[in-house]
């Protein structure tokens, strides 16, 4: 799976543990543990980056080190839908780019869904942080269930759709522990002809539920 279709996100250069990215007219330093090779940019290519992570205590967990013409958060577009970025203490910039191929995918399942049963499929987006999957699926006629335990993250995603000029579009916004929502859908018999999730390794609930991925993903399922 390649990344295609972006204007606004380049991947420039990667190498010895780390990616040279362009997110916008702003470039940062990111690491890549799988980055084993040598870079290819010279130095002063590099030393251009508006910011650069550099990782704390914790694998995920670190802090920026960021230029002063670096703005808070500038707004950014993939296939008309806009969206906000901006650093975050985990290392991304408030999306994951390198999904984009999934967002593509999507669409095309829900254009053949309307196609073939003449009406919108209802999909559920679990751990759907900022909503640029569900933006992408409600543009391209999908009825979307949009899941996250975070307010911050699902106060995103509503900034995101206005950006996006969807206010009209069919999104359910909800902050809910992803587990416990799941079980209440199954107890009322509500049912989705698609699931999205992108589950993290570690999080937690808006009421402070624990989730670890290789004990909870298999029961979620």
């Amino acid at each position: 799976l390649y990344p295609e279709g972006w204007t606004d996100y380049r991947l420039l250069d990667s190498g010895q543990g780390l990616k040279l990215e362009q997110f916008s007219c702003y470039r940062f330093i990111r690491p890549e543990p799988q980055a084993l090779w040598e870079k290819f940019l010279p130095e002063a290519e590099w030393a251009s980056a508006d910011g650069v992570f550099t990782t704390g205590s914790t694998e995920e967990k670190g802090r920026w080190l960021l230029s002063d013409r670096l703005p808070t958060s500038w707004s950014m577009e993939f296939e008309g839908i806009k969206f906000t970025a901006l650093p975050t203490p985990f290392r991304h910039l408030g999306f994951f780019p390198e999904q984009a191929p999934h967002w593509q995918w999507t669409a095309d399942k829900i254009k053949a869904f309307t196609t073939k049963y003449n009406r919108a499929p209802k999909l559920l987006n679990l751990f759907a942080y900022s909503g640029l999957a569900s933006l992408h699926a409600a543009a391209a006629g999908g009825e979307i269930t949009h899941l996250d335990a975070s307010k911050k993250a699902v106060a995103q995603a509503f900034d995101n759709r206005a950006l996006s000029g969807l206010e009209n579009a069919p999104i359910r916004f909800i902050t809910d522990d992803a587990l416990r929502f799941v079980a209440r859908e199954q107890r009322r018999g509500n049912r989705y002809d698609g699931i999205l999730l992108d589950p993290p390794k570690y999080g937690r609930g808006p009421k402070g539920e624990i989730w670890q991925i290789n004990e909870n993903l298999p029961e979620l399922l």
